[in-house]
């Protein structure tokens, strides 16, 4: 049997420009996002960020996908630096206390699953819905008017509705007390 490619399978034309552009014309950007610890929140500070989150999210006119990505912290390399300290020093007490510190850090990593998150917000421009959208208004109400078909947008019109989102997200964020920043496209 002939090996198909996996690109058929995900829905991404390329990467330009800072956005990800789909097989349909669809644009999304990503967006990194700083955390925080809400445990370590007064009550009232929990309550003033639920309330800034509720009202960022009432606050948009458009979908948003938040993405939360957990890995388990590997702290190998962290042990061997360990080690090797411990294997350079020469007083007997801090080669010791090294030791301790090690072996402390290693069973507390195993008997507690330590998790590195990174969150993310992706957010979308999708124009073939809206001018579709647009079209069947039109059509309901007996206006056979030409709009302008998303295959007619530029690539920079659609880049400049998506930008405008962005911001609006991440000024959203701010508020909150999150950090984001748009991923390039390396990242």
């Amino acid at each position: 049997k002939p090996s198909q490619s996996t690109q058929q399978f995900v829905d991404i034309k390329e990467i330009r420009d800072g956005a990800v552009v789909l097989k349909n014309g669809s644009l999304r950007k990503v967006l990194l996002v700083s955390g925080i610890n809400f445990e370590l929140k007064s009550e009232e500070e929990q309550n003033v960020i639920i309330y800034a989150y509720q009202n960022f999210l009432n606050s948009l006119d458009f979908s948003a996908q938040f993405v939360i990505h957990s890995r388990r912290t590997n702290i190998a390399e962290y042990l061997r630096k360990m080690k090797e300290r411990e294997d350079n020093e020469s007083n007997e007490l801090l080669k010791n206390q090294i030791s301790e510190y090690a072996e402390f850090i290693r069973s507390f990593v195993e008997s507690n699953e330590i998790m590195a998150k990174t969150f993310f917000v992706v957010v979308p421009y999708d124009s073939a819905s809206i001018v579709q959208g647009g079209k069947k208004l039109l059509g309901f109400f007996g206006f056979g008017g030409k709009s302008q078909p998303s295959s007619e947008k530029t690539f920079e019109q659609k880049m400049v509705q998506l930008n405008q989102r962005t911001d609006q997200v991440i000024s959203g964020l701010i508020q909150i007390g999150l950090r984001a920043v748009p991923l390039n496209d390396e990242e």
